[in-house]
């Protein structure tokens, strides 16, 4: 790590949105900070990238490398921005006391010059597959005053067989509640009503969120996902819904199969995708779910239940094996 160089790790999932050109490259900053610094910055200096060792990239137009694609990115942003040659590997033989063996560790008075700002250790996660077949939305966020996309699905879709994943028309269907045995309901949206919260028949939770790149919906994944689980004790099915059932309620459903399944953010992903594929959380939201992937320290895919007590499934990227509670099959 040289120091004062921002650090990247970059998701396979994040990395597909990048190459599509849907994605601005401070999405894939971590740090707030780190973020602001780069905003402000970018436009005005000089922005250097680097790997572990990359000698010789050839500028042909086609990003067929991390290191390539992000340079590309930052070039047609109107950004003046280099690759370090021979990578971190060269720059630590030769410059060694301007170099830090952790993150953490403060800068040395020599630093470099304020001019330059750097991005590094550029790499990509290695559980997830860049051929992705399943088609990507048109567009990646949604509107409150927006009309649901017409290739919505008609009923809610079922996630886990307690957990439904649904847009506002969804909640408002007393016939498609009954006909899944929902009696809880989670409205992801500010304002949407809860159209039955006065009939006693259902129990509604409201997180006051739009869909917008400034909102922290991570504060209330704890609360959210505490109701879900209060839902499935109940032997209940609950009803997660936004607008369009295609960012805020999915990001909070994500986040749910994270934690209580020990699912990476790729595979928590790409198992809701699977079972609805016109899934696009906002940019920021993808954001808030990798923080939340590096708070819940996610090791294992799967825990310490015996085999007796264990079903599987497998995720479309990678084929692993992971658990599924039995309560959850029934």
């Amino acid at each position: 790590h040289i120091e004062t160089a921002i650090n990247l790790a970059i998701p396979g999932l994040m990395l597909r949105r990048l190459k599509k050109g849907n994605l601005p490259i401070r999405s894939i900053i971590p740090n707030h900070e780190d973020k602001e610094r780069f905003v402000k910055r970018c436009k005005a200096d000089t922005v250097l990238l680097y790997d572990e060792a990359t000698a010789d990239w050839q500028d042909s137009g086609a990003a067929t490398s991390v290191l390539g694609l992000l340079l590309q990115k930052l070039r047609d942003d109107g950004c003046k921005a280099y690759y370090l040659k021979g990578g971190f590997n060269k720059f630590q033989t030769e410059y060694s006391e301007h170099c830090e063996t952790n993150l953490d560790s403060s800068s040395p008075s020599n630093s470099p010059p304020a001019s330059v700002l750097g991005l590094g250790g550029l790499r990509i996660s290695s559980d997830c597959s860049d051929g992705e077949s399943d088609r990507e939305p048109s567009s990646a966020t949604e509107s409150d005053g927006s009309p649901i996309p017409n290739n919505q699905p008609a009923f809610p879709v079922q996630i886990l067989p307690y957990l439904y994943l649904g847009c506002a028309k969804d909640s408002t269907n007393l016939d498609v509640l009954g006909k899944y045995g929902i009696k809880y309901i989670l409205n992801v949206t500010p304002n949407l009503p809860n159209m039955f919260e006065h009939d006693g028949e259902f129990k509604y939770k409201q997180i006051p969120i739009s869909d917008h790149w400034s909102q922290n919906l991570s504060q209330f994944f704890p609360e959210a996902i505490a109701f879900i689980d209060e839902a499935r004790s109940k032997k209940c099915g609950i009803l997660v819904h936004c607008l369009a059932g295609i960012s805020r309620s999915v990001t909070v459903t994500v986040a749910y199969l994270m934690q209580k399944l020990n699912l990476s953010l790729n595979d928590a992903y790409d198992f809701v995708k699977r079972k609805k594929s016109n899934i696009s959380p906002n940019f920021n939201f993808m954001g808030q779910l990798l923080d939340f992937e590096r708070t819940l320290g996610l090791n294992s895919p799967c825990d310490n239940r015996s085999p007796s007590e264990q079903l599987y499934f497998t995720t479309p990227t990678n084929h692993n094996l992971f658990q599924l509670n039995t309560l959850e099959s029934t």
